[in-house]
């Protein structure tokens, strides 16, 4: 998915312009708010079922996510997908590893600032796992009359469909960076 070069197969909806570049082989995400959204060669990734890894590390008070089964939105928080949280150290309580809002990991943190570790995501069917470093986080399944618009406040579009992935930059003072980042569509 990233090449450890530039951007190719991904599209920033750049609110914040800059957010997303570069550095010794890593994608560092730092400056704002703003969605960098996987479209493959083609610019149309769309998974329905894959398992996704990468190796991410924060940096100390930053706040990030994996967007999975969402699409592209020129600003804004994506409105369609889930978001897997990315945050050891920052001040919001849910952690990495968590289903944002649905299944969070609360207050400790399975990551460390400073430390690569390795995020795993798999989505079959209605079923989401989520692992750090090999430890399960989360291992939920979506229930068939699932209604976020009810379940969740101000995110009704928290449903599992199909669409691509997107990496979030959270605010100005957040850091975090992505490296070897794959995804494998699953049947």
């Amino acid at each position: 998915m990233f090449n450890g070069k530039d951007l190719s197969g991904w599209k920033s909806n750049e609110e914040a312009p800059g957010v997303f570049t570069v550095a010794d082989g890593a994608l560092k995400v730092s400056g704002g708010r703003a969605h960098l959204f996987y479209t493959g060669a083609n610019g149309q990734a769309e998974f329905k079922n894959f398992e996704f890894k990468a190796k991410v590390m924060t940096t100390p008070g930053s706040n990030s996510g994996i967007y999975i089964h969402t699409q592209f939105e020129a600003k804004g928080w994506p409105s369609k997908g889930y978001e897997c949280q990315v945050n050891t150290s920052h001040t919001d309580a849910k952690k990495t590893g968590g289903l944002y809002a649905v299944q969070d990991v609360m207050n400790n943190a399975p990551s460390q600032d400073g430390v690569w570790c390795d995020y795993y995501i798999k989505v079959e069917g209605r079923h989401i796992v989520i692992q750090i470093d090999g430890k399960t986080t989360v291992d939920w399944t979506e229930p068939a009359d699932w209604d976020p618009a009810k379940s969740l406040k101000d995110m009704p579009g928290r449903k599992l469909s199909s669409g691509t992935i997107a990496l979030q930059g959270h605010d100005p003072k957040s850091t975090t960076f992505y490296k070897d980042i794959f995804v494998r569509a699953l049947p």
